[in-house]
This record gives structure tokens, sequence and C-alpha cells, in this order.
């Protein structure tokens, strides 16, 4: 061979065999004593290089089949290498589970990768989208939170803990009003603000929203709150409650059902209304207006007397309203820091110097009284003043006859000239010469008594 070497391939091979029976099978070695397959996880395999059988672990497992227990699983999932898997892996017993993640799709997770269900597109819309509404909840969370600080901070600026302490009205949330402010639920309107009517725990409300910036100093809100909540007379408009998480306090009063005296003898759908309710609502009225002149624990000053402003029951039984707006003063403080109310029928003499009296209301009782009378508005057509018709008169010495309202004249003249005679006491332009409410509720119950005998 010239000096070189020639190399063959070697080929060990080996098998299980019985000397004495050289074509055992697998088949045959299975029934025989010292079968050598002893893990319960292998199988016998027939040897292809002549007789006998060998030993293997089934797919899945490896390790020593000849001994019991020798076959263990393979962990697939840590040998990627080997077991292919494009999505997430899961060994089990004698193989392994691959499956796409949640979000993700393929026909088989085993051989093809994983694809997103959503085009990328879609994913970045939904992304945006989420983003947007995550921003929207978070500003949402901000402004809850701001407007409760705004809220707790209006409560304490309108005197919430002085009102706290008293514990003789209600404090309402502002959710508690929010459903009856609503447009259609106003029944008043006027230059202090809006008045709606509602209900609460099932008792029918009139809540009055004043405008914005018209208040006082929260202890002076909070006091005039505390007495007003005191005043209690059946002629006069029980306060309920208020609501200091606003800007302007509102405050919540019974509901007075028949409206205004006003509605009734101006109204679109004016009521009859006859000569003895005329003076009983004259009477009560003025009953009311003197219960807070003097018999009230502190004076209170109405500073703003008209029809719109004395309410009618179902009994058309008068009670006086909207006293809010009058000041609470001493004796020796009485100059009210704004000249407020109804000029119509509001004092000369305290438009032109500030100093609201008691005086002050009885003027303005002259002039309802007037109104009751006459079933006429205080301001006539033409700018001309119903108060200046009936003084021209009085000055003349000639009865106003001509200004009384039919419906009631007949047969009843004399009570009501003697009604004229008291409301002019009231009109005097010296303010001493007026008589006090009181003496002007008992001369009106003097008169009911006289027309009723």
């Amino acid at each position: 061979m010239n000096g070189s070497q020639t190399s063959m391939p070697l080929s060990l091979d080996w098998a299980i065999r019985d000397n004495g029976n050289l074509s055992w099978t697998c088949a045959e070695a299975a029934t025989r004593p010292g079968y050598a397959c002893k893990s319960v996880r292998s199988e016998c395999v027939n040897s292809n290089n002549g007789p006998g059988y060998t030993c293997n672990c089934i797919k899945g497992y490896e390790g020593n089949a000849y001994v019991d227990n020798g076959c263990i699983d393979i962990d697939e999932c840590a040998r990627p290498e080997e077991y292919s898997c494009h999505g997430t892996c899961e060994n089990i017993d004698g193989h392994y589970k691959c499956d796409c993640r949640t979000g993700y799709d393929s026909k088989d997770a085993y051989t093809q990768s994983c694809n997103p269900k959503f085009p990328l597109p879609a994913q970045i819309s939904i992304g945006v989208i989420g983003g947007i509404l995550l921003l929207a909840f978070l500003s949402f969370i901000i402004i809850i939170r701001k407007e409760r600080r705004m809220r707790h901070e209006l409560y304490r600026r309108n005197g919430g803990p002085i009102l706290e302490k008293a514990s003789i009205i209600k404090l309402f949330k502002k959710e508690d009003l929010t459903p009856i402010l609503k447009p259609s639920n106003i029944i008043g309107k006027g230059g202090f603000g809006e008045v709606y009517k509602g209900l609460i725990d099932g008792v029918w409300v009139a809540v009055k929203k004043p405008i914005s910036g018209n208040q006082m100093e929260s202890n002076q809100f909070a006091n005039e709150v505390i007495i007003q909540s005191k005043v209690i007379h059946k002629n006069i408009v029980r306060l309920i409650g208020c609501c200091l998480e606003v800007d302007t306090p509102m405050l919540v009063y019974e509901f007075i059902s028949q409206g205004s005296m006003d509605d009734i003898l101006h109204g679109g759908a004016k009521k009859p209304l006859g000569l003895d309710a005329r003076i009983n609502i004259a009477a009560a009225s003025a009953h009311g207006l003197a219960y807070m002149h003097s018999q009230a624990n502190t004076i209170i000053l109405h500073g703003d007397v008209k029809p719109a402003n004395i309410l009618l029951d179902d009994n058309f039984m008068p009670k006086i309203s909207d006293f809010g707006i009058s000041r609470l003063i001493a004796r020796d403080n009485e100059h009210a820091a704004l000249v407020i109310g109804d000029m119509t029928y509001m004092d000369p003499v305290y438009m032109q110097s500030g100093l609201l009296t008691e005086k002050s209301d009885v003027y303005s009782f002259g002039v309802v009284i007037l109104e009751l009378i006459s079933r006429k508005k205080a301001t006539q057509p033409g700018n001309s003043s119903l108060v200046n018709r009936f003084l021209e008169n009085h000055k003349k010495g000639k009865k106003s006859t001509e200004l009384f309202d039919m419906e009631i004249a007949e047969g009843a003249e004399e009570l009501l000239h003697s009604l004229t005679e008291l409301a002019i006491k009231c009109l005097d332009l010296e303010v001493d010469q007026r008589p006090t409410m009181s003496e002007v509720a008992e001369q009106l119950v003097a008169l009911t008594r006289s027309h009723q005998v």
C-alpha cells in the first residue's frame, strides 16, 4: 500500500438476547422473566442488526430505561433550540404547550410567529383613545377635588361655622338644591334674584337664589340668618334653611301656595277678592310687621314692604316675605349702608337720608292699603302716582270715591274712607306723626269688627 494507511468507519451495536433462543423479539421478551425495559415510561425496540432488543425512553422523556423510574420528563421550554415555540411555552408531562399571549394570534405557535390581533394603526388609535380617557379621568378627579375645596372655603366664608354652633337652622348642601334650580321651576324674579319652587324631603319649598355679589359679610349674613330663623309668626314666612356652598348663599323658605298679593290684585288672572278678605289681609300683614318691629328679640326692619312681598296661603292668610334684604340693626345704628327696595313704595325720607326706621315700613304699608282698596298699581300709566292722587284729594278735602275698586265699593264707602284716612296717616312726611305698625294693626282690627257688626 505504498506505506499509506487506510481507515474504515467502525459502528458498535448491541442488543439484549437469550443465548438459548436467538430469535427473541420485543413482543416475546415482554412476556419473559428478566425483561430489561424497567421504566414505566420506556419502550422496547427490536434490533435492526441481528436478533434481540434494546430499551429507550418514550418521546418526551430521557434517562435510563433499564431501571425503575429511570425515564424523567424533558423540560422542552428550557431547550428552545431543540423545541420550537414562537409564543408562550408551558411545560407539561411528556410534552409542552405553546400558545400566543393575549392580544396575539397564530395558526400554529409551534412553527409560526405570533402576530398582533389588531393592526398597528388600530393599536395606535386604541392607545391614543385610552390616553385621552385617562387624562379626562384624571382631570375630572382634579376638578372634583378643586370644587370640594372651593365649596368648603365658600361654606367657611359665608359663616358656616357660626351657623353650625347655632344648631337652629338646616344647612343644605349644594347638590340638595341643584335639582330645583331649573328654569322650569322659577316662580319669581326681581332685583334680588330668582325664586324657585321645589320638593325637599316631600315638602314644597321656595329657594331664593340672590344675584351674585348681592350679599353681606359672612358674620353679618350668619347673624341675620340666625335671627330670621327665630322669627316664628303665623303672618311671616318661615325660614327653613340655607346653602352656603355657593358664591352668594341661597335661602330656603316654606312655600306659600297662592302667590303674592300683587299677583292676585294685578296679575294676568285676577282672582275675586272681597272687602272682608282685603281687610283681613291688611290687618294680618300689619300684625306680622308689628311683630318684627317690637316683639321679636331683635328689631327687624323690612325695608321693602309691597304687595309682591305679601304672600297668601290657601286660606288667603298673608305672610310677610323677603325681609332678607333688610338690615338687622340696633337702636344706635340705624343708617343702612345702601338704600334698598322698590322706589314706588319707599319712604321719601328714607330715600333722602338713608335713615331706615320702623316708620319707613309704615309709609310703605300705607301705599299697600291704597292698592288694596283701589286695586290699582301704585305707579299708574303715564307715570301717574296713586299715592299723589289720594293725597291731592285729601288736601282738597275731597273724598277719593272714584279711586275705589267698584267690586267692593258698593255699600262700603264709609269703611273705605276710613281705610283711606289710615293710609294717609301712614304717608305723613312728618315721620313722628305716622302711627306705629302696632297702632295700624289695632285700627285695622277695629275697622274689621265695625264692618262685621
